[in-house]
């Protein structure tokens, strides 16, 4: 009984600390565990269960060409609520200061989603059915500007929007 109440729970807790809509009836692929593609080079997110963070509702990676991969996080902020991502790549580990966050940080902005009927939504927190569609507004034209970006780093720049191509299992 507990795992039928379970997708129930994390969507009022969604809905209650994020005002997100959600449906359990026939939830086909949670969020943390959705795979999207870019139709035009062939980039892939790839979202993962994010843990116990306070802060981070959402964990993934954006793959890209030459085996170059950025990590991304998802947090929302307080005054107007919005799924604040950011893609960073090789940041130091460890305790980081400010600066440093910065200096690997290659794009930041909000998560948009879009559905079938191209009603479009903010990405939801971990817990709720995967959207159909990723926006990552100006991240091709950012990610083109990045140290990332040519020579020994990723030759293909992305497109802004990633369909679902799949769930992992």
């Amino acid at each position: 009984m507990q795992s039928a109440l379970s997708p129930v729970i994390r969507c009022l807790a969604g809905l209650l600390a994020f005002g997100v809509t959600c449906s359990t009836a026939g939830a086909a692929c949670p969020i943390e565990l959705s795979v999207y593609g870019d139709a035009q080079n062939g980039s892939e997110i790839d979202f993962t269960p994010t843990g116990t963070s306070a802060t981070v509702t959402n964990t993934f990676r954006l793959i890209l060409d030459n085996n170059v991969v950025l990590n991304g996080i998802v947090m929302w902020t307080q005054d107007v609520a919005r799924p604040n991502g950011a893609l960073m790549y090789k940041c130091p580990e460890g305790d980081v200061t400010g600066e440093e966050l910065a200096a690997c940080t290659l794009w930041n902005g909000v998560i948009y989603t879009a559905d079938d009927k191209g009603t479009v939504g903010l990405l939801p927190a971990e817990g709720v059915e995967a959207p159909k569609t990723l926006i990552l507004p100006d991240l091709g034209p950012v990610l083109r500007q990045s140290p990332a970006y040519g020579g020994s780093g990723f030759s293909k720049v992305p497109s802004d929007v990633f369909a679902m191509k799949g769930c992992q299992e």
